[in-house]
């Protein structure tokens, strides 16, 4: 492979599956082959039953400056198209997800950390959503995801504008979770992953689909603590004061899906 092709890196270490946005040429953009490859990536990863949480970043100093602009040249608004499906594709991913920003994160990157669970950003971190600059309209799926993280005043601002925020702003504002000093960020995702790690799947898939806005799957996940055994084992092992060893979905339960 030549190692100066746009593309994704992906790892899995320990159970984390790692996605690096690759561009370098063009601050980690994302070209039209990229978009089109994330829902494939995330299909493989997500049948892997070794990966319990996904880590989004970006190359060097940069998570992502958006789109290629060369592929909004099209006038069919293909890109576009796969753009939204690639952040579908990250929003519906089973396990939970993060982005972990430096840089820039701006336009199409704002999507896909925007899609992501959680956001932890290093400070200096700068925040765009800019279809305005380039006279695109942003979709529908998009923009409310946008407004549920930050409020409609906050998303009107950066849609209306295009102007880019600072961590600060960003922190204040919910469309990230964390900042941490230079150089902290990493220690402090490998970290929280291997705090998720260690905590109940059958909690974390459930409140994943509840977050999302499911209410007809009450009684399926009843069902599936029931099964699994890990409320028990949860009890047990705190009364015992011990590490609990959950089970779900390789005891009796099944994996999240629909119905």
């Amino acid at each position: 492979m030549d190692r100066t092709e746009p593309r994704l890196e992906h790892t899995v270490t320990d159970g984390v599956a790692t996605v690096v946005i690759t561009n370098p040429a063009k601050r980690n953009a994302m070209t039209a082959a990229m978009w089109q490859s994330l829902p494939v990536l995330l299909e493989g990863l997500a049948a892997d039953p070794s990966v319990r949480s996904l880590v989004l970043t970006g190359a060097g100093d940069t998570f992502c400056a958006g789109a290629d602009i060369s592929s909004l040249r099209d006038p069919t608004g293909a890109p576009q198209g796969l753009a939204v499906a690639a952040e579908e594709a990250l929003a519906h991913f089973p396990r939970p997800t993060l982005a972990a920003v430096r840089g820039y994160c701006v336009g199409g990157g704002s999507q896909l950390a925007a899609a992501c669970d959680l956001r932890f950003a290093e400070e200096g971190a700068s925040f765009g959503v800019t279809p305005a600059r380039l006279g695109i309209v942003y979709a529908a799926s998009s923009t409310r995801r946008l407004v549920a993280l930050t409020g409609p005043a906050t998303a009107k601002h950066l849609l209306f504008s295009g102007e880019l925020i600072g961590t600060d702003r960003a922190l204040r504002t919910g469309l990230v979770d964390e900042v941490l000093p230079a150089g902290e960020l990493d220690k402090r995702v490998d970290a929280y992953v291997r705090t998720l790690a260690s905590r109940s799947q059958l909690t974390q898939a459930a409140a994943k689909e509840f977050a999302a806005g499911r209410v007809d799957r009450d009684a399926h996940w009843a069902d599936q603590a029931r099964r699994s055994g890990d409320t028990a084992e949860g009890v047990a092992a705190f009364l015992e004061r011990r590490p609990p060893r959950f089970t779900w979905p390789d005891g009796s339960g099944a994996p999240a899906g629909g119905e």
